[in-house]
C-alpha cells in the first residue's frame, strides 16, 4: 500500500529533472524556408550541423534541404547561388552577374580596396603560407611590414606562430575571412597567381588590371604602423 502511495505521488509531482524542450514540429516546406532564411541572414558561412543544432532538426534533414536549395538556386532564373564556402553554406550572387551587380552597387557604397602592393603581398601569403615578413620582403625586394599591417586590419591574414630561426619572426597565414571574400571553399581552390591578381582586383574594388596605386596611398601603406616585429632585424633570415 505504501509503495502505491509513493508511486502516485511521483506521478503527481512529475520528473525531478527539467525535461528538454521538444523539437519544433515543422513541415518539410517550413524547414526549407527557415534554413534558407537562416543562411541568408547570417554573415558567416553556416555548416549543416550548425543549422541542425540551432533549429533542433535532424542533421540528415538539414543536409537534404541544403542540397535541394542548392539545386533550385542553380537554375538560370535565379540571380543568387547557394554554395559551400569555407566549411559552410553561404548565399551570394552568381559569377555571371557580377559585372551587372558591380555596376549597380558601385554608387551605393565605396568598395573594399587594396593597393597593388597589398594585393601582391596577400598573394604571396596565400601561396606560401605560413610565411614571415622577411621572406615576403626578400621576394618582393621591398619592406612590407606596413602592408602586412593593412592586411591584418582587414582580417584577411592572421598570425600563425613564430618561425624557429634566428629572431623568431612571426609567421602569417590567410584567414576564413579571406576565403569568404574570394568565394573559396578552401585553399585547394586557389587559382593561378595571375588569376588570383585579377580576382583580387575585382573582389577588392580595383578599377582595372595593372592600375598603379597613387604615390600617396603607397607611401601611406609603407609607413603605417608596423605589427609586432621579430626580435632580430628582418635581414636576420
Amino acid at each position: 500500500m505504501e509503495n502505491e502511495e509513493v508511486q502516485g505521488a511521483l506521478e503527481i509531482v512529475g520528473p525531478t529533472e527539467e525535461s528538454a524542450p521538444a523539437a519544433p514540429q515543422w513541415s518539410d516546406a517550413q524547414i526549407k524556408a527557415i534554413v534558407e532564411a537562416a543562411v541568408y541572414v547570417t554573415d558567416e558561412p553556416l555548416s549543416a550541423d550548425q543549422i541542425a543544432t540551432a533549429l533542433q532538426q535532424p542533421a540528415a534533414t538539414v543536409a537534404r534541404v541544403l542540397e535541394e536549395l542548392t539545386e533550385e538556386y542553380a537554375k538560370p532564373e535565379h540571380g543568387l547561388q547557394l554554395r559551400e564556402v569555407a566549411g559552410g553554406y553561404k548565399i551570394s550572387t552568381k559569377p555571371e552577374h557580377h559585372e551587372a551587380i558591380r555596376s549597380f552597387v558601385k554608387n551605393l557604397k565605396p568598395p573594399m580596396k587594396l593597393s597593388l602592393p597589398a594585393l601582391e603581398t596577400l598573394a604571396l601569403i596565400a601561396y606560401k603560407q605560413p610565411v614571415t615578413v622577411p621572406e615576403i620582403a626578400e621576394i618582393r625586394n621591398v619592406a612590407g611590414a606596413g602592408v602586412v599591417k593593412t592586411l591584418l586590419d582587414r582580417k584577411l591574414i592572421a598570425v600563425a606562430g613564430r618561425k624557429k630561426v634566428l629572431g623568431n619572426p612571426m609567421l602569417y597565414k590567410t584567414t576564413k575571412e579571406f576565403l569568404v571574400q574570394f568565394g573559396l571553399k578552401d585553399l585547394s581552390e586557389l587559382p593561378t597567381l595571375k588569376e588570383f591578381e585579377d580576382l583580387a582586383r575585382l573582389s577588392m574594388g580595383e578599377s582595372s588590371e595593372g592600375e598603379e596605386p597613387s604615390p600617396e596611398s603607397a607611401n601611406a601603406e609603407q609607413t603605417s604602423a608596423e605589427p609586432q616585429p621579430p626580435a632580430a632585424p628582418e635581414t636576420a633570415e
